[in-house]
């Protein structure tokens, strides 16, 4: 358990005055601290109001909260997940009833990105489909995208009315926090709609502990609370809070 895990569990028992309910979407304090951590301080996206964050039961409960929302309000999308993924990833939209399928992003041969391949099937992607990516350290592969890469990627999924959904379990521990932050970024512009499912497990050592976040990137503040209101109804029937 790191130090600062203990320090804080600590000033959390010492402090804490209510074992009650906390809001269906959880502590506010505790969104403003995720959104912080993953988009820098004073990102546009945040202090415009467009960020509408869920605590949920680690980076897994965010996925399917998020599998939830998207069955619930594109009833017709295809989440398109890279060849190879994580394993569960299809097993959580399988289980949320959201269809998948997949497109190249690993040279076995070369042991990197197979990146021209990957932009030359996204750019296929019927519009309205949902597109995973892994925020940083790829699961399985270790294989991340450039910073112009990274670019490139957010380029043609926009340009293809793709929404994206980054699977964001892993900062910190490849460049850094904000090094790691880079593909997030890159998504996150003015306007741009895109979700996030972060999970502090890893880079927190808070396995057990569940701690996750499904963030929503809005166009505007206004759809950011009404996106939230749909979200928490996912939440409210799922685990009520």
């Amino acid at each position: 358990i790191l130090d600062s895990v203990h320090k804080a569990g600590k000033l959390v028992l010492e402090r804490q005055k209510s074992m009650s309910y906390l809001p269906i979407p959880g502590s506010p304090a505790y969104a403003s601290a995720v959104q912080k951590l993953m988009f820098g301080e004073g990102h546009e996206a945040v202090t415009s109001g467009r960020c509408a964050t869920s605590h949920t039961p680690g980076g897994t409960g965010a996925l399917r909260v998020a599998a939830d929302f998207i069955h619930k309000q594109f009833s017709k999308a295809t989440v398109w997940l890279t060849q190879p993924t994580w394993p569960n990833h299809p097993q959580i939209f399988a289980a949320a009833g959201v269809p998948t399928k997949s497109f190249p992003y690993f040279d076995a041969k070369s042991n990197s990105l197979a990146f021209d391949e990957a932009i030359a099937a996204i750019e296929k992607i019927p519009a309205g489909d949902v597109i995973l990516l892994h925020g940083c350290c790829h699961n399985p592969t270790g294989i991340d995208p450039t910073a112009e890469q990274w670019k490139k990627l957010a380029d043609v999924v926009y340009s293809s009315g793709i929404l994206p959904l980054l699977d964001f379990a892993y900062q910190g521990f490849a460049d850094g926090i904000r090094e790691d932050a880079g593909g997030l970024l890159a998504f996150t512009r003015p306007e741009a709609e895109l979700m996030v499912c972060s999970s502090f497990s890893k880079n927190f050592g808070l396995y057990c502990e569940r701690v996750g976040a499904l963030t929503i990137v809005a166009k505007d503040k206004a759809a950011a609370e009404t996106v939230q209101s749909q979200v928490k109804a996912v939440i409210r029937a799922n685990y009520s809070n």
